[in-house]
């Protein structure tokens, strides 16, 4: 996942949502009515980042604290991607350059990194020490990259080993030192005792895909760039990820979600996720990059002043879209609620990371369509699943 975004915006009022019923943006007809909401922490804005990976998984564990009843913590995302970048490098000159070095990575990326590396408060780390006041990683990337690219033609066994302490010290400029140790509310942390402290068990947390290349209940690595660590997700039919989803967010149990957001029907800006049987009723406007969106890429037509039919999303018609790169790993996103629409249809309540400039505060709606067609992945907690589901998956 790789998205990068500049906010379109300030803060606007979040007014509409002590309402039951709220809409998408000023002048719709759309009238979403709340199924189930989880508790989660602020909106952020990842700016100039291709980070959105580290910012929604992180956000899942800010609103699996407050389910677990220990409250409000914002956690640093700039310490995971941190730790991400020297994991990568590693693992490209491993792969004699054979792997993907980028800013993306996949939600299965931050348990792993706070087993091994720990975690840190925002307050603690904020990622940003080259004088700038939003983050943008452009500058730091390409020296990197430079590095990869001259490491990877050493001859073997021609490495000093040094080269690590180099791509730290690169890190360290930009983002700033790790703290070895640091006080938070009173008391005395190292990073590793800190992930400690929060109670939070890496292994709980599970990946779910479909796609029909691959047998169903068994796990696979999904065949996208930023999986450079090659983890797996779990395969399941596609209504049955739909029923997954759908079934955790009722039980109280929000959604890390990966998924393409360079579809014609998803807007930020009209709070929407859409994919209308008839797509003319949603007209481009403006610039539309597929890895940086400003405010001039915006989506106009009016089915995003009302609701029409949506397609028919079948398991083929998914398969096709990720065959032929219709759908790509673009975006990393945080399912935090279930509403329905006036007509009945399922909409899940997306929080992103581009800022809080859309009549929704940052906030989305995706109908169940568009989540069943260019979902990725989806990771949650295993408990979020029911007794038939761990047992057919195999999860203790």
């Amino acid at each position: 996942m790789k998205f990068i975004w500049v906010a379109l915006g300030l803060c606007v009022s979040q007014q509409a949502f002590a309402q039951d019923t709220i809409t998408n943006k000023k002048g719709s007809t759309y009238h979403f009515t709340k199924v189930n909401e989880i508790a989660a922490s602020p909106v952020k804005d990842q700016c100039k980042t291709a980070t959105c990976w580290s910012f929604s998984t992180l956000s899942l564990l800010e609103s699996e604290l407050l389910r677990q009843g220990k409250g409000m913590h914002d956690l640093s995302e700039m310490f995971v991607v941190r730790w991400g970048y020297v994991e990568k490098a590693i693992n490209y000159i491993r792969m004699n350059g054979k792997a993907n070095f980028e800013q993306g990575g996949e939600f299965h990326d931050i348990p792993m990194l706070i087993a091994k590396y720990g975690i840190v408060p925002e307050e603690v780390y904020k990622g940003i020490a080259y004088g700038e006041e939003r983050h943008n990683h452009d500058e730091m990337l390409a020296l990197l990259q430079g590095m990869m690219e001259k490491l990877k033609s050493n001859p073997q066994g021609n490495y000093t080993g040094s080269w690590t302490k180099a791509v730290e010290g690169v890190l360290d400029a930009y983002l700033g030192q790790i703290p070895t140790q640091f006080t938070y509310r009173g008391k005395t942390y190292t990073p590793v005792s800190f992930a400690a402290s929060l109670g939070l068990n890496m292994d709980d947390y599970v990946a779910i895909t479909s796609f029909t290349h691959h047998p169903y209940l068994k796990p696979f690595a999904i065949e996208v760039q930023d999986n450079w660590s090659m983890q797996t997700a779990i395969n399941v039919p596609l209504d049955d990820l739909s029923g997954i989803a759908k079934e955790a967010l009722q039980k109280g149990y929000s959604i890390a979600w990966a998924a393409d957001v360079s579809e014609k029907g998803f807007s930020f800006k009209d709070g929407l996720g859409i994919v209308p049987v008839n797509d003319t009723l949603i007209k481009k406007k403006g610039a539309d990059s597929k890895y940086f969106n400003d405010a001039g890429a915006m989506r106009s037509g009016s089915a995003f002043d009302q609701p029409y039919p949506e397609k028919q999303v079948t398991a083929a018609l998914r398969q096709e879209a990720f065959d032929k790169q219709w759908t790509t790993d673009d975006h990393g996103m945080h399912i935090t609620g279930l509403y329905k629409d006036q007509n009945g249809t399922d909409y899940y309540k997306v929080k992103n990371s581009w800022g809080s400039g859309n009549h929704c505060g940052g906030y989305l709606y995706v109908s169940n369509p568009y989540f069943a067609y260019k979902t990725v992945a989806i990771m949650i907690h295993k408990d979020a699943l029911n007794k038939a589901w761990k047992e057919k998956l195999r999860i203790p």
